[in-house]
């Protein structure tokens, strides 16, 4: 083992330690972050503004702080970008990522403070690396390269010293020297802002290598394993690389991708552990390799509230901390980081699925539902049952997105799918009906909804044309990177633009 592996391989040892003490003591870890947060930031326009000086305990900061959003935000995070210091956070902000959330014409530009980058993202991956030596000891995955999809970035014209772009650009130009010396293809080409162009460069660049593990969004990741296929000739990836260990991903529900995976990959040894980040920050990660769950990750610089679902949309909504929460509820999270996003919503839901340790799943975003009918759909539903009836039907999904249907005439509508297939199930119908029971037993308003077919008819599902979303998100220039289809929609907003880019016509 080489001197680099042998102080990386030590220093991991000594932060799955560091974990483990913080996941024992949550409540003083929050506490910790939450004054070191107030103290640094209160000579800043915010903390000035808010009176951070005078801010000792959380009830003080929820009573003097209200719950904010990005258009709250849009005017600081502006005079951020144009270089002016000490606004929401001390000194000046030289990062924005492009939020990374559902495919929208203006993007948010989220600020990614020094400290965001060393105590939270890079944090981040050496623990995601620290978990899975901990689960998986023997491991090589050291003896190889580690292949990391990302983005693109721009400096801003007015001011250079400031860049814009994917979070994952941005993490890619600004890594340090541990995780670089491992990481390809070079920047030249990781960089790159033409996807097609880059997915090529990529694909013959890293064929040659030793690939021991793989981080990126799936969509992008699957894209590139087929071009390295199809150049190679090869019938999977691990013909070309017979030391991968591990899947590293995030950004999107894994299940209706796993079985493309285990396709292009076929191994039962192969790992693939989920991570919860955003451009916000990062926030979970999977600890344990028997089970989804992520485990919340306290000491990153983010303290977390949690505010009920019956709470969100109220003017002053109340929020928990987290020794207050409960399993198996449905929270909007709310935070406050080392980058100055104050009492910041950032659109996902959570429940808790252990209190010791603090472990969470994901139940998807705030704006992504349906509730049209009053059926209440979340995304987290859908991909279940997505799951289910590719399961049934040996069929696989490479996208989809759903929207509602109105039937103005009899006061009723219905839920269309648009869904790329993979491998098509051999009977639509039974496809469409194994998805409409699942629905059924995992959401009782949805049940309620569809009982005799009063409020919501059966779901229509459509096939997509092949490469049609791909071809939506190059129309929208969204290609690579963080971007990913919006599953659900509570208006046609998405669905009815894919479906102009889509050879089928649906009337």
């Amino acid at each position: 083992m080489s001197l680099v592996n042998t102080i990386l391989t030590w220093f991991i040892q000594q932060r799955i330690s560091q974990i483990d003490e913080n996941s024992n003591f949550p409540i003083e870890t929050q506490r910790r972050t939450f004054i070191s947060l107030i103290k640094v930031a209160e000579d800043t326009v915010w903390g000035l503004q808010y009176q951070y000086s005078q801010i000792k305990t959380e009830e003080e900061f929820k009573a003097m702080v209200p719950i904010q959003d990005y258009e709250s935000l849009k005017f600081y995070i502006g005079k951020m970008m144009e270089g002016e210091e000490n606004i929401l956070w001390p000194g000046e902000t030289k990062w924005f990522a492009k939020s990374s959330g559902t495919t929208n014409d203006k993007s948010k530009l989220i600020p990614v403070s020094e400290e965001t980058f060393n105590q939270c993202h890079f944090k981040a991956g050496r623990d995601m690396l620290s978990l899975f030596l901990k689960n998986k000891p023997n491991s090589q995955i050291f003896t190889g390269k580690a292949l990391v999809l990302g983005g693109s970035h721009q400096r801003n014209e007015s001011q250079l010293s400031i860049q814009s772009g994917d979070l994952s650009a941005l993490l890619i130009d600004n890594l340090p020297l541990w995780a670089d010396y491992y990481r390809v293809p070079d920047k030249s080409i990781a960089l790159m802002e033409d996807w097609e162009i880059k997915l090529e460069k990529m694909a013959r660049a890293t064929i040659p290598l030793n690939i021991t593990n793989i981080s990126g969004v799936p969509t992008w990741t699957l894209l590139l394993m087929r071009k390295i296929l199809e150049i190679t000739g090869k019938s999977n990836i691990l013909e070309i690389w017979p030391n991968l260990e591990v899947y590293f991903h995030g950004a999107v529900n894994f299940a209706p991708y796993r079985e493309q995976f285990k396709t292009l990959i076929p191994s039962n040894s192969m790992y693939y552990l989920e991570t919860y980040n955003a451009s916000e920050g990062f926030f979970g990660i999977q600890d344990l390799m028997n089970s989804p769950d992520l485990l919340l990750l306290l000491d990153y610089g983010i303290y977390y509230e949690f505010m009920p679902m019956e709470e969100l949309g109220k003017e002053n909504p109340k929020t928990l901390k987290l020794e207050e929460v409960e399993l198996k509820k449905t929270y909007a999270l709310v935070i406050s980081t080392n980058s100055g996003l104050w009492r910041y919503q950032l659109g996902d839901t959570i429940q808790f699925t252990s209190l010791k340790p603090h472990r969470i799943q994901i139940m998807g975003r705030t704006k992504q539902f349906i509730n049209a009918f009053g059926e209440e759909l979340m995304v987290d539903n859908a991909e279940r049952a997505m799951a289910h009836a590719c399961l049934i039907t040996s069929s696989t999904v490479r996208e989809y997105t759903v929207a509602p249907k109105f039937f103005p005439e009899k006061n009723n509508g219905l839920h269309e799918w648009l869904i790329e297939f993979d491998q098509e199930p051999q009977d639509l119908m039974e496809f469409t009906s194994l998805l409409d029971d699942k629905l059924k037993t995992l959401n009782s308003d949805y049940e309620a909804k569809r009982q005799k077919n009063l409020a919501l008819e059966p779901p229509q599902i459509y096939k997509a044309d092949t490469g049609t979303f791909y071809n939506w998100l190059k129309f929208k220039g969204k290609l690579g990177g963080q971007h990913k289809i919006p599953r659900l929609c509570n208006s046609r907003q998405y669905l009815d633009e894919i479906l102009q880019l889509n050879s089928q016509e649906i009337s």
